[in-house]
C-alpha cells in the first residue's frame, strides 16, 4: 500500500511539534525516516547553504511559523497551493510540498543520493479547505462509485489482488500522521492511502487482456479516485494545526 509522502510526514509531525504533542528529536527523526539526512536550503538566491531539519525546524518556529499544510499537486490540479508560480510549479514537478503557514514560505523535496534537500520558496497562505467529516463524505462516495464501476468490468478477472484491497477497506489500527491528530483525521488518512493502492493496482492490468473501451473507462475512474485519495490526504494533513 502507498506510503505517506515526505512532505506529508513533515506536516504532520511539524504540527505535532509545534502543538507539543511530539518532541523535537521524535519528529525530526519520524520525517527523516529511511533517509540518511534531511537538510533545508536557507536562502531564496539559489545558493546551496543549508541546515539540519532541527535546526530549520527552530528558526521557523522563531520566524512566526503557526503550521503547515500539504500539498500534492498534479498537473492541472494544483491543490493545496496559492503560488506564486515558480512555488506552484515546482511542487506539481514533484508531486508534493510543504506550505509554512505564518512564515510565508513552501518547501519541495529532492532526493540526492542517500539524502533529501528542501528547496525553499516564497508561498502564499492558502485559502481554507473542507473538513475532514466533508472529505471523508465524498471520498468514500467516490470510492462507492470507483468500486461499482471495477466490479462491473470484472477488474479482478485480470487483476485479482484489486479484489481484495477492495474488500479491505477498513479503519486505521496504526497512527498514520502523528500525536494529537483527531481519530477522524487518521482515519481519512488510512482510506485516502487504500484508495491510492486501489487506483496503483487497478491501472495496472498486467495481461492486456481488456478492450480499449474498458481500459479508457477504467482509467477515467481511477483518475478521479486518485484526485479525490490526494484531496483528502491534504485534508487529513491539515487538520493538525495548532489552534
Amino acid at each position: 500500500m502507498p506510503t505517506l509522502t515526505r512532505s506529508a510526514r513533515w506536516v504532520a509531525w511539524f504540527n505535532a511539534w509545534l502543538a507539543d504533542t511530539a518532541p523535537l528529536e521524535t519528529a525530526t527523526d519520524v520525517v527523516r525516516g529511511d533517509d540518511a539526512a534531511h537538510h533545508v536550503l536557507v536562502s531564496l538566491d539559489g545558493d546551496r547553504s543549508a541546515e539540519s531539519l532541527i535546526l530549520s525546524w527552530g528558526a521557523l518556529r522563531r520566524g512566526g511559523a503557526t503550521g503547515a499544510t500539504l500539498a500534492l499537486p498534479e498537473p492541472g490540479d494544483p491543490y493545496g497551493l496559492a503560488g506564486p508560480p515558480a512555488f506552484t510549479a515546482a511542487a506539481t514537478d514533484v508531486g508534493e510540498a510543504v506550505v509554512v503557514e505564518g512564515a510565508g514560505i513552501g518547501l519541495v523535496p529532492e532526493v540526492i543520493g542517500s539524502g533529501v534537500f528542501w528547496h525553499r520558496y516564497e508561498a502564499r497562505p492558502v485559502a481554507p479547505t473542507i473538513g475532514v467529516a466533508e472529505a471523508s463524505r465524498e471520498l468514500r462516495t467516490e470510492l462507492a462509485t470507483t468500486t461499482d464501476a471495477l466490479l462491473a468490468l470484472d477488474v479482478a478477472r485480470w487483476q485479482p489482488e484489486v479484489r481484495e484491497v477492495l474488500s479491505g477497506i477498513r479503519d486505521a489500527t496504526e497512527p498514520l500522521l502523528a500525536p494529537g491528530y483527531d481519530p477522524r483525521a487518521e482515519q481519512l488518512a488510512a482510506t485516502a492511502l487504500r484508495c491510492l493502492a486501489i487506483a496503483e493496482l487497478a491501472d495496472d492490468t498486467g495481461s492486456g487482456a481488456v478492450t480499449a473501451w474498458e481500459s479508457d473507462t477504467r482509467s477515467a475512474h481511477l483518475r478521479t479516485l486518485a484526485r479525490a485519495a490526494r484531496h483528502a490526504l491534504v485534508v487529513a494533513a491539515g487538520a493538525g494545526r495548532p489552534g
